[in-house]
């Protein structure tokens, strides 16, 4: 199995590069998304679950998400974990997620942890503007999160950029593939299909 991670902030692409990706390739790939890793604080009130900071790592169980991803490196299977962000809390499923020839990881913090970093054959880090971003953000919260401007403001404000200028812009180092122009790139999308089809091809899978 070929392990990708892809990483960059929010609004930078990064699920829809991996998308696209696992499009081209078809059903040997497996698109995990680190979001559906936030620990679980259903002991906590509606509304202080609402002011946690969700940009900052210890905000994402990342113990559970290495097991994971080495249970599928091993050839077993996983369960679907899933995030309900209405509710801000856990909504894991009992789908079985058979291991792929492909796994991507996409986040925020998707190179946070160095043991999952270790496990990946190739790192991409997307490098997109930040106000870019802001805007895909916006975009992307009123219409899939149904949340109002002034709290996403908020959010960036005190949590998505303070987090960015300390942890995600750095990522950057740790990358072996930088991806300009953000996720809908499509000829680096054909790029890295090719190649990665060639791994797979020279391992005989």
């Amino acid at each position: 199995m070929l392990f990708i991670g892809i990483c960059g902030a929010s609004g930078s692409g990064k699920s829809t590069l991996a998308d696209s990706l696992a499009r081209k390739l078809g059903d040997r790939c497996y698109v995990l998304q680190q979001d559906a890793y936030y620990r679980d604080h259903s002991h906590l009130s509606f509304e202080e679950r609402t002011v946690l900071n969700y940009d900052e790592p210890a905000i994402f169980d990342h113990d559970l998400l290495l097991a994971d991803v080495q249970t599928l490196l091993a050839g077993q299977p996983i369960t679907r974990k899933a995030y309900d962000y209405g509710q801000h809390r856990r909504a894991d499923t009992n789908e079985v997620i058979n291991p792929p020839d492909v796994l991507i990881l996409e986040g925020i913090h998707s190179f946070h942890d160095e043991r999952l970093r270790r496990l990946m054959y190739l790192k991409l880090y997307m490098n997109v503007e930040p106000d870019i971003c802001l805007l895909r953000r916006i975009q992307r919260d009123i219409k899939e999160r149904a949340r109002e401007i002034d709290g996403i403001s908020a959010q960036y404000l005190n949590t998505v950029k303070p987090m960015y200028d300390k942890y995600i812009r750095n990522y950057i180092n740790e990358a072996d593939v930088i991806v300009a122009r953000g996720g809908k790139n499509a000829r680096i999308v054909d790029i890295l299909a090719g190649y990665v089809q060639d791994e797979l091809s020279k391992r005989g899978v």
